[in-house]
């Protein structure tokens, strides 16, 4: 599908929305979406334990009345914008959604997806919600594709999880509110004006980065709503006119074709990552490499005398940090996913526990980790890693498709572990079990709004994870 002439983009991206239909999805998709769902409540009824999504939902409660939609795993209840919020900062808030769509789709669109079902006064079949939720990764991640891509637009200073998200969740909400080609057309422009996020977070360890999922979801849900009750958005966001998103938020790298070609040809989410491990995705080639390597020389900790990490600039930038006080430091930081990896043997949240962070053995091997910095290695090419044991031996690999990608998925026993583990924060394990087989049987069914109770837990709030 594209542009014809005198019709926005906007107006071509909502009707595609609009009249796409839920069985031209292929098998592996629908399979596929059924999977990062499950992951993405996984992540935030677990993420229900952060520091993050407690300090929002006290806020809220503080001038806020009970309201009807669920705060993931907990007993709480919010309206439905505020729980939206809450949830998709949950969802992001120990790094272990999944990433490659706009980036952090699944934290945007799932939360947003769920709230909307709330709304929708009539049963939503499995297929529907489904084709939904791919919807909303399809145009979050074609928003990034016409900013250019991941790399120009991050290194502008963007975060694109915050900035091209909103559309993703207004999409799927859209699509569950059964909103016309006009009304979508609305939302995408509401969406665009509701759309911001900086990497400023990154020089200092802050938590803003979390609370970019959650205010993304809010905004992408608030932008359906808005086009449902009548409100106009822009028509022409897309174009290249003053104040339109792509002229302020991509001027020196916006491909706007990205945005309608071959529309329904590939679906986006096919390109979507699921994290095996708690940190940035920057982060997860290097530990892959790293456990190569240790493997195939029979090495130990106590074997390794150094790690040498030769990186794009753009990665350094972003993941070389050594200053591992708070968890969103530590999760960012590659020599700390490496030292984890090396010492604790794994990645996973656990490991970024403050306790795992004042570790004297962790904080050693972090000092061990050496980074080199190579301007030719361009910002989307993955580390080279390379072991020095003590005995003199050297060894070095680069993983080019880190675990968890479509490409190096991960194994179903890791998959159902780490879902297991997530929803054990919040959930028992009969609840646990019920939210597996029906999320991964979803397509089948004739109504899933059974999902706003699954995602409750029986205590008011988890102990939060530090």
């Amino acid at each position: 599908m594209s542009t014809h002439a005198g019709t926005s983009r906007a107006a071509t991206l909502a009707q595609f929305v609009t009249t796409t239909a839920a069985s031209d999805l292929p098998l592996a998709i629908r399979t596929k979406a059924a999977r990062h769902t499950l992951d993405t409540l996984a992540c935030g009824i677990a993420g229900a334990a952060s520091q993050e999504a407690q300090a929002a939902l006290d806020l809220i409660r503080a001038t806020e009345p009970q309201g009807t939609v669920p705060v993931w795993g907990t007993s709480e209840a919010l309206s439905v914008r505020s729980a939206t919020l809450v949830n998709g900062i949950a969802c992001h808030a120990f790094e272990l959604d999944d990433t490659g769509g706009c980036d952090h789709s699944g934290a945007v669109v799932l939360p947003a997806a769920l709230a909307a079902l709330s709304l929708a006064g009539r049963p939503v079949r499995g297929e529907e919600f489904l084709h939904a939720i791919v919807l909303g990764y399809e145009i979050a991640r074609r928003v990034l594709e016409a900013c250019g891509g991941y790399a120009p637009h991050n290194e502008a200073g963007w975060h694109s999880t915050a900035t091209c998200g909103t559309f993703g969740a207004a999409v799927a909400a859209a699509r569950i509110l059964q909103l016309d080609t006009t009304g979508v057309m609305h939302a995408l422009g509401h969406a665009a004006s509701f759309s911001g996020g900086l990497w400023a977070f990154i020089h200092d360890g802050s938590q803003t980065k979390r609370i970019h999922a959650g205010r993304a979801a809010e905004g992408g849900l608030f932008a359906a709503l808005l086009a449902r009750a009548g409100v106009t958005g822009p028509s022409r966001i897309f174009e290249d006119v003053w104040g339109g998103f792509l002229a302020t938020f991509a001027s020196a790298s916006a491909q706007p074709d990205a945005l309608t070609v071959g529309l329904g040809e590939r679906w986006r989410l096919e390109r979507v990552s699921l994290k095996p491990y708690a940190s940035c995705r920057g982060t997860h080639s290097s530990i892959d490499a790293l456990g190569m390597l240790l493997e195939r020389n029979g090495l130990t900790a106590d074997d390794v005398e150094r790690i040498d990490v030769r990186l794009s600039p753009f990665l350094f930038e972003m993941c070389g940090g050594q200053d591992v006080v708070t968890l969103p430091f530590a999760q960012m930081s590659l020599p700390y996913a490496l030292a984890a990896r090396l010492v604790l043997g794994h990645a996973g949240l656990t490991a970024y526990a403050a306790s795992e962070r004042q570790n004297p053995s962790l904080l050693a091997v972090m000092n061990r980790v050496n980074q080199i910095v190579d301007p030719t290695i361009e910002a989307n090419d993955e580390p080279f890693v390379q072991v020095v044991a003590r005995d003199g031996r050297t060894d070095e690999t680069r993983v080019p498709m880190a675990l968890g990608s479509p490409a190096n998925p991960v194994t179903d026993e890791a998959y159902f572990a780490k879902i297991r583990s997530l929803a054990a924060m919040a959930l028992d394990d009969t609840r646990t079990q019920r939210l597996i087989d029906g999320v991964l049987g979803l397509w089948e069914q004739d109504d899933v709004r059974w999902l706003e109770d699954a995602v409750r837990s029986d205590q008011t709030r988890p102990k939060i994870f530090r």
